[in-house]
């Protein structure tokens, strides 16, 4: 009797251990197919032109196209500039946008400043998300710094009617993860902001940063954001939550989805859609990233009750701006994903379809230093800047 109760209990251990190891194979084998290495990645076949179209940018951050002309840019230590494509002459623009003075040469994790620009055609406003500093706009009840939302007319070279639309609550002494890409989709104003190394500030509605922002293009909040319906203890302009530091924003074509980009830590990097009331999960999940020290954060790279990417790098990329191509210059790539990456001095191409990544595709890859953010003109001229002292503005074209 006791011999037949032990080869019963080997044969139930066996069993159970198979199906345990089974279930970890399965379970391994998805996570993997769900996180990507770009060093996998094929690298195009140069049939392309790349021309240096303005040489003498310090750090620039955001770029937006305003007629087939000129385009305007940003650079973090405060500088705007209006640019002609066709004859290379620049101009400064004046403003007085509180924004922190960024320094290339201070401290190594400085990374605030004049972020980025949208010049949006239909009202003539240009839009900006900033550091805000609260000794430059002579706030004497503050101290400290918070990602922020402005807007203004170009006149004259210079931006009048100038407003501050939105200044995150609460502010913070350091001067990372701020986020902090901007779009326009159906007169509503889309923004990520960074959760400042907070790390649990962005499970908290309560607070700006973190979150993915929807304000009215006016600075009011639309009545139909996710306070004023399931999330009523949520902030009116905090559209998702659960966000490290988004560096990309963009519309679908397909289904007119707002896609966004994030960092994640050591490691995942990610896209996903923008959901009313979405929760991405930072930092109780970290994507399949880790701590830069190496130490493990979460026991798993992704939770069901979090809203899951669509893209995850691993190691990171040090993705930036995204976009949708359309354009007559590279027609075989319309509907598809544009990505930067800076650490990675990346240009990628994303095949999209129905929203899914289908295939992935190495456009640049070190020609020109740490691509920051592009735009496409009506042609599908791309044009792209590096994110660097004395770098320049390039066009890439066929």
């Amino acid at each position: 009797m006791l011999l037949l109760i032990i080869r019963l209990f080997k044969r139930y251990f066996i069993l159970n251990f198979l199906v345990v190891t089974v279930i970890l194979f399965i379970k391994n084998s998805i996570v993997s197919q769900e996180i990507d290495d770009y060093k996998n990645y094929n690298k195009r076949i140069n049939d392309y032109k790349l021309v240096e179209i303005f040489k003498g940018l310090d750090n620039p951050f955001g770029l937006s196209i305003m007629n087939d002309k000129n385009l305007l840019i940003t650079e973090k230590g405060g500088r705007l500039l209006k640019v002609n494509v066709e004859t290379g002459e620049s101009k400064n623009i004046q403003h007085s946008i509180p924004s922190i003075r960024f320094n290339s040469k201070g401290f190594f994790s400085q990374q605030g400043g004049l972020l980025d620009v949208y010049f949006d055609s239909k009202d003539e406003f240009i839009y900006f998300s900033y550091s805000h500093d609260f000794k430059e706009s002579n706030d004497l009840k503050k101290s400290g710094y918070s990602t922020a939302l402005a807007r203004g007319k170009l006149v004259d070279d210079k931006i009048e009617e100038f407003q501050i639309l939105l200044v995150a609550e609460p502010e913070t002494q350091k001067n990372i993860h701020w986020g902090s890409r901007i779009i326009i989709k159906d007169d509503y104003l889309y923004a990520g902001f960074g959760e400042r190394g907070e790390g649990d500030i962005a499970q908290n509605p309560k607070m700006h940063p973190g979150s993915i922002i929807r304000i009215n293009k006016d600075g009011t909040f639309p009545h139909d954001n996710p306070a004023f319906k399931k999330n009523p203890e949520w902030l009116p302009e905090i559209y998702s939550i659960g966000v490290r530091n988004p560096q990309g924003i963009a519309v679908s074509p397909y289904d007119g989805e707002i896609i966004f980009s994030q960092h994640g830590p050591r490691g995942g990097d990610n896209i996903a859609k923008v959901l009313s009331g979405g929760n991405y999960g930072w930092n109780e999940i970290a994507w399949g990233g880790t701590e830069y020290s190496g130490r493990k954060i979460g026991d798993t790279p992704f939770k069901n009750k979090f809203v899951k990417p669509i893209k995850v790098w691993v190691p990171s990329i040090a993705v930036g701006n995204i976009g949708f191509y359309n354009g007559e210059a590279f027609k075989e790539w319309d509907g598809d994903l544009l990505v930067t990456a800076t650490k990675t001095e990346m240009l990628l191409r994303l095949d999209y379809f129905e929203g899914n990544i289908i295939g992935e595709e190495i456009i640049l890859q070190g020609e020109i230093g740490r691509i920051r953010d592009f735009e496409i003109d009506e042609k599908g001229e791309i044009y792209i800047i590096v994110d660097e002292e004395n770098s320049s503005l390039w066009k890439l074209s066929k």
